[in-house]
Formats: structure tokens, C-alpha cells, sequence
């Protein structure tokens, strides 16, 4: 299973960027689909989570300026950054939980490589 994302890059503070990240390989079915990231000297947080279903979670720090979404059908999960602050530079990362094959008894755990988001002041 491999997880590819785009959409990191330069941006001012208070400006938009758009990440996505899409799921190709082994898939029976995916689980939650989240984005952490990590800044430099600091551990890798979780920003925000969605599940299957639907059902969205936002690290405190995010909300009202951030949303996740996803679409089932092509394994993709975007995240949607406004009012971006400089505090939000960082590497930001796709997981994924997924269940390889109808056969496979569980679920497994994969990363994207990160994507650069700098926000300047």
C-alpha cells in the first residue's frame, strides 16, 4: 500500500492551501484516513481524522480553520487549511488504517512520505 500526497508548499499567513493524499496497492477497505504533522524539535500530532462513515475529529488548534474530507471511491483523503498561521508550519503526513484483503484479519497502519507546508508571517 502506498499513500502519495501533494498540495504542500509557501503560502502567507491567513492564506489556503490543499492537501490530499491517495491510497493505491492492497486495499479491500480503508478505515480512518488521518493527517498528523510534526514541526521541527516537536512530536508529530494529529490535526485531524476521518472515518469511513463520516465522522471528523480536529486537534483543538485546527478547528474552524481546517476540514477533512474524503472520497471513498478513489481512496483519497483532502484536508483544506484557511487562515493559515505560521505556528502551522510543518511537515504534515497521511495515515491510513487499511485491511489488505477480504481474507486479511486486520488492519495495518501506513504513512505518506510528508509534504512541506510553510506558512510566513
Amino acid at each position: 500500500v502506498q499513500l502519495v500526497e501533494s498540495g504542500g508548499g509557501l503560502v502567507q499567513a491567513g492564506g489556503s492551501l490543499r492537501l490530499s493524499c491517495a491510497a493505491s496497492g492492497s486495499i479491500f477497505s480503508i478505515n480512518a484516513m488521518d493527517w498528523y504533522r510534526q514541526a521541527p524539535g516537536k512530536q508529530r500530532e494529529l490535526v485531524a481524522a476521518v472515518t469511513t462513515g463520516g465522522s471528523r475529529n480536529y486537534a483543538d488548534s485546527v478547528k474552524g480553520r481546517f476540514t477533512i474530507s474524503r472520497d471513498n471511491a478513489k481512496n483519497t483523503v483532502y484536508l483544506q487549511m484557511n487562515s493559515l498561521k505560521p505556528e502551522d508550519t510543518a511537515v504534515y503526513y497521511c495515515n491510513a488504517v487499511v485491511r489488505p484483503t477480504a481474507t486479511s484479519t486486520g488492519y495495518l497502519s501506513y504513512w505518506g512520505q510528508g509534504t512541506q507546508v510553510t506558512v510566513s508571517s
